[in-house]
């Protein structure tokens, strides 16, 4: 997939995640909700989910998360305004609405093609529509790497080639408190300069798909607090989890931004392994997974301006 591909992903222009993490008691029970219900606690379950979510690629992973609980067999979802504007269809007699996030505001009603007829000036329905999970070739151009890259400076994370054994890809790790670095980002007309919080090391030897796996898997880790966090409104600290449940979670988001492109990678065959041999998840918050998969897309596909609060002038 190229660069322009990447930027018309999203074929309604859907917002992207929020900038901030939200801590409200609304969100957090989205993970209660999901864990005392038992909705995805079989591997069963999640499979599915999970599986959903990488072919629904028109809306973010969180909001093709809420579709899939709401309405598991969607096909193509969308506003009763978009519906009627752009397909010349309405919206049927006791649709079943499905609710999502929206920007500037809690949430925005979609429904899925099925639940739509021909108005009286229909116009042909894309392939997209049609065929929502074609199979397509994945590859990753190299603008949407730097552009991962570059964005990543904004958090403080430093992303270095290193000599490393064939067995090993990379690792995220804290940066020396004892010997501060800065990185440089170009924001408007004027130059700023990011302290180095985090050190990314991937192996040389690499081709650009796998480093891509790579930085998405170490930034999973990185998102989902597995590291702490220096602020909490950039992401939680959830740095006790245990080993297995963190890599769980890391490598769901990397299956789920590697999948979305159709690259496959390792966290395929580590989660079809986990999911066939045991009857449960571990206890991840499905939150996490989604927002980190969603701002890591982000980071993918524009920039971002750095933080105001991470800034050293």
């Amino acid at each position: 997939m190229n660069g322009t591909e990447i930027q018309q992903m999203d074929l309604f222009d859907e917002p992207i995640p929020p900038e901030t993490w939200d801590k409200t008691a609304t969100q957090r029970a989205l993970d209660e909700l999901f864990y005392l219900a038992g909705k995805f606690r079989s591997s069963k379950a999640y499979g599915e989910l999970i599986n959903f979510i990488v072919r629904f690629r028109f809306y973010s992973p969180y909001n093709a998360m809420l579709v899939h609980i709401q309405m598991p067999g969607a096909r193509f979802v969308s506003s009763p305004k978009r519906w009627d504007k752009k397909y010349g269809r309405r919206i049927k007699e006791n649709a079943h609405p499905l609710v999502i996030l929206q920007p500037k505001g809690p949430v925005m009603y979609v429904f899925d093609v099925v639940d739509t007829e021909p108005g009286p000036n229909p116009k042909p329905l894309p392939s997209e529509v049609e065929n929502p999970f074609k199979v397509r070739r994945g590859s990753v151009d190299s603008r949407l790497l730097d552009q991962l890259i570059e964005n990543a400076k904004r958090d403080g994370v430093l992303i270095l080639k290193h000599k490393e054994g064939s067995q090993r890809g990379g690792s995220i790790q804290p940066a020396n408190d004892k010997a501060p670095r800065y990185m440089q980002i170009k924001t408007g007309d004027r130059v700023v300069n990011v302290p180095v919080r985090y050190t990314i090391l991937i192996n040389e030897m690499l081709d650009r798909e796998s480093a891509f796996a790579v930085i998405v898997h170490e930034l999973a880790h990185l998102y989902c607090g597995h590291l702490g966090t220096p602020n909490a409104n950039w992401w939680p600290n959830r740095q006790d989890l245990p080993i297995n449940v963190g890599e769980f979670e890391a490598e769901s988001v990397s299956y789920l931004v590697c999948g979305r492109l159709d690259l496959h990678t390792r966290s395929d065959e580590y989660l079809s392994g986990y999911l066939k041999q045991n009857e449960e998840v571990p206890n991840i918050s499905l939150e996490c997974v989604m927002k980190s998969a969603g701002l890591i897309e982000q980071m993918g596909r524009e920039h971002l301006r750095p933080r105001k609060d991470n800034i050293n002038e």
